[in-house]
Formats: C-alpha cells, sequence, structure tokens
C-alpha cells in the first residue's frame, strides 16, 4: 500500500458547499484563518498561491525553510509545494488561490511558466517598502469584484490577477551575482518531498539518506546548513505536526492516531509525542478544545 503523502488540498477544499469553484479564490486573510485554521499546518496545494501581509507578524515556512512574515511580505507558491504558518493574532492582509486553467484562459501557459517568482531558483517571498500601496490595491480590487453578479466577473478577475502578476515581477530584479541553488539546497529540497511521502513508516535519517546516496552524518549537515536544523529534527517535527493536526482536528482515539503514524505500541508514541511536543497528546488535544 502505498504511504499517502502531505495533504494536497484542491481549490474545491475552498468552495461554497455545493458550488463549484470559478477557478480561483480570494480572501482577507483573517477571514480565511478563522474558515479554515486547519491551514496553519503543513500542506501543499495543487494550485498557484499569493500572499500579501498587511499586518501582524510571525513565519512561513516553505519547502522546510522558515521566513519572517510581516506587513509588505509578498509569498509566491507552486502546485505542489509544502508550507505552513505561524501568525500573530492580529494578521491581516490578502491570500490569492488560482488554477492554471483559470490564468491559460485568456493568457498563455508559457507567460505563467516565466514568472520569477515561480522559479524554484529564486525566493519564494519579496518584502515590498511600506509605502507599496499598488499591489494591496489590486488585491482589493480582486476581492471586490468577487462579489460582483456581473457575467463577466471571471474575465475582469482574471485580467486583474494577470496585472498583479505583472507587476509583482517588477520586485523581481535580476541579479545576477545571485548563485543557482547549489547541489546541497536542492538535496534538501529533495529530502523534504521524501519525507512527506514516507514520515508515517520512516523515521530514522539512515532511510532518507540511502534514498539521496549520502551518509546520515552528510544529510544531517546538509539540513543544518541550510535550514539550521538536523534531518533527524525534521524527522521529528514532522511526524509531530501531524499527529497534532490529527489531534486537532479528528475524532481519533490516541492509539488510532499512532497506529497512522507507524507506532505499534500506544505507550510508546505517548512518550515519543511527550518528548517532541511536551505535552502529552491527550493534554494536546484538550488544550486545543480549550481555545
Amino acid at each position: 500500500m502505498k504511504t499517502p503523502s502531505l495533504p494536497v488540498l484542491a481549490l474545491e477544499h475552498f468552495s461554497e458547499p455545493h458550488r463549484p469553484g470559478p477557478g480561483y479564490y480570494i480572501e482577507r486573510l483573517e477571514d480565511h484563518l478563522a474558515r479554515f485554521p486547519a491551514v496553519s499546518l503543513p500542506h501543499a496545494h495543487s494550485f498557484y498561491l499569493l500572499l500579501y501581509v498587511t499586518q501582524g507578524h510571525g513565519t512561513h515556512t516553505i519547502d522546510l525553510v522558515t521566513y519572517e512574515l510581516r506587513p509588505g511580505g509578498l509569498y509566491f507558491l507552486v502546485p505542489g509545494q509544502a508550507h505552513s504558518w505561524v501568525l500573530s493574532p492580529d494578521a491581516q492582509g490578502y491570500i490569492l488561490f488560482f488554477s492554471a486553467a483559470f490564468y491559460q484562459r485568456q493568457y498563455p501557459a508559457d507567460r505563467l511558466a516565466a514568472y520569477p517568482f515561480f522559479d524554484p531558483a529564486q525566493a519564494p517571498v519579496r518584502y515590498l517598502p511600506p509605502t507599496e500601496s499598488t499591489l494591496r490595491g489590486l488585491l482589493t480590487r480582486i476581492f471586490e469584484e468577487n462579489t460582483t453578479p456581473a457575467a463577466n466577473r471571471n474575465e475582469v478577475v482574471g485580467a486583474y490577477v494577470y496585472l498583479l502578476l505583472e507587476l509583482a515581477g517588477r520586485y523581481y530584479v535580476p541579479e545576477p551575482e545571485r548563485p543557482a541553488p547549489s547541489h546541497g539546497l536542492q538535496q534538501v529540497r529533495a529530502f523534504s518531498h521524501l519525507l512527506d511521502a514516507h514520515f508515517r513508516t520512516e523515521k530514522t535519517v539512515r532511510f532518507y539518506a540511502d534514498q539521496l546516496a549520502v551518509t546520515a552524518n552528510h544529510l544531517n549537515a546538509l539540513c543544518r546548513q541550510v535550514v539550521n536544523q538536523t534531518a533527524s529534527a525534521l524527522i521529528h517535527e514532522r511526524v509531530i505536526t501531524e499527529a497534532q493536526r490529527r489531534l486537532a482536528h479528528s475524532a481519533d482515539t490516541v492509539g488510532q492516531v499512532a497506529d497512522y503514524l507507524g507506532f505499534e505500541d500506544p505507550s510508546y508514541f505517548t512518550r515519543y509525542f511527550k518528548k517532541y511536543a511536551g505535552q502529552t497528546p491527550e493534554a494536546f488535544r484538550q488544550h486545543q478544545r480549550a481555545h
């Protein structure tokens, strides 16, 4: 049986019940978080994502690399990338999703692939100046247009999305001195994808090192260099994060969660969880329900 990987959410996940989506989704960040609290935990998408923060602070982790989250932060993700975030309660902004098909209804596919912020070799974030208002204004217009019953609403939103991407590209000034992704970074990204696919059944650094044809010590060193954590710490973090997601958002017993994560002994899972999360699974679940 194939081991399921990180949850991959489709646009339909964010559509209103019994109402097919138009190929895009736009929402105020604070309202999005209220409607879908589980999106703070690691997951991936089958669509393109833009996040613009206008207030608040925190961190945004994309493919194991953690970036500061602050006002003016503009974040880009392509389909398949894994991310999670930790946001302050006062966080505000806009979040925009769109499918490749939605963009390609009006604009060429090669243009979508050419945007520098959708290139894995580029950093997926730009911190815009405090005075920036154009992109924020476009997101506001998309949000407002989304409530318009006009027959050509999708075409207008598509045009706004195109303009948003074109103008965002201006913040990606060519950087000749910027090196291509190092071999080490490529291997850490490969480790990230392997981890998402196998963390339920494989929890040793040696397994992932063997898959990448390196030693366990070398993989630990690479991860420490690129993301300031060892490979073993990232494995534990991935297991605990998935355990927390299921404890918070499912009715599974602790034993069922342990079994889902590949622990044959629930008592060992409880000790493992307490060691890396600082509290027992039951205590974590009770705290989540109390808040």
